[in-house]
């Protein structure tokens, strides 16, 4: 049986990764996830591919987004009321990021893993960001993977084990054979009281490679994912799959995965 064996969210984009133990899904995936980001001071994003060391300060947030709290290498936490300041709209990758700059004490803090100066930038809603009118209107606010597919590319790059986490995805599962998620496309899932609708393939970024403890670059993960699965479309090296949320609901960790509406794997 396939069950889900770990939950991740990161309430700043790029810093840590938290695992609780449970998520509530809303249509826009779990409030708490990427409700913050980082810019440099002339509103670029920052994040881990260019700033890899983010991934050593941890960060947590109310559903509401109200408080920020960032636990540092050192022992240090800053925690606080979130304070808004003037309003700010960020290219995310191709994505329409809208909200406002935090006022406080965080963002001088992080400016030693950033790498630069940075300024803390809340999104106004949950969710995180948008696509911009025209564009493709699915929004992908839950990603997936699985322990099978996780296997064969350690294999692929002649490694013992690979830590998923350097892959930050919301839901990992296991039981699961090699890329079996990919079956699901098109269909649906239930999982917990939730229900998942599993739309394409997740395009992996040079994230992949860092280290998810350090940011440090260690493996390339980008390059054993070709090797084997080669581009699709000539561009996207993909791994585990990306969904919308169906029905909203909660997930747990244990919790049992239902494929309802999906292609049926036929056994070699």
């Amino acid at each position: 049986m396939i069950r889900v064996s770990r939950l991740s969210i990161a309430p700043v984009r790029s810093l840590g990764l938290q695992h609780p133990r449970s998520i509530e899904l809303t249509p826009d995936g779990v409030a708490e996830d990427r409700r913050f980001y980082l810019v440099d001071r002339n509103g670029r994003l920052v994040d881990r591919l260019i700033a890899g060391g983010l991934a050593r300060v941890q960060a947590w947030t109310d559903p509401d987004a109200t408080r920020l709290q960032l636990t540092f290498p050192s022992g240090e936490v800053i925690d606080d009321e979130v304070r808004l300041g003037e309003p700010i709209e960020t290219n995310v990758h191709k994505r329409l990021g809208s909200g406002h700059i935090v006022e406080g004490p965080w963002a001088d803090a992080l400016e030693p893993y950033a790498g630069r100066p940075v300024r803390i930038v809340r999104c106004d809603r949950p969710g995180g960001t948008r696509i911009p009118v025209g564009w493709d209107h699915v929004r992908n606010g839950v990603s997936l993977i699985s322990d099978g597919s996780i296997r064969a590319l350690a294999a692929q790059l002649g490694v013992a084990s690979l830590d998923a986490r350097r892959f930050r995805m919301l839901i990992e599962v296991e039981g699961a054979e090699a890329h079996e998620e990919d079956d699901w496309i098109g269909g649906q899932v239930e999982i917990g009281s939730a229900v998942l609708r599993i739309t394409k393939p997740d395009a992996r970024c040079a994230i992949t490679t860092q280290d998810p403890d350090t940011g440090i670059r260690d493996l390339d993960t980008l390059r054993g994912i070709i090797a084997y699965r080669g581009l699709r479309d000539g561009r996207h090296a993909d791994l585990g799959v990306l969904g919308e949320v169906a029905v909203p609901g909660r997930i747990a960790v244990g919790d049992a995965v239902a494929v309802v509406d999906a292609e049926v794997r036929v056994p070699a």
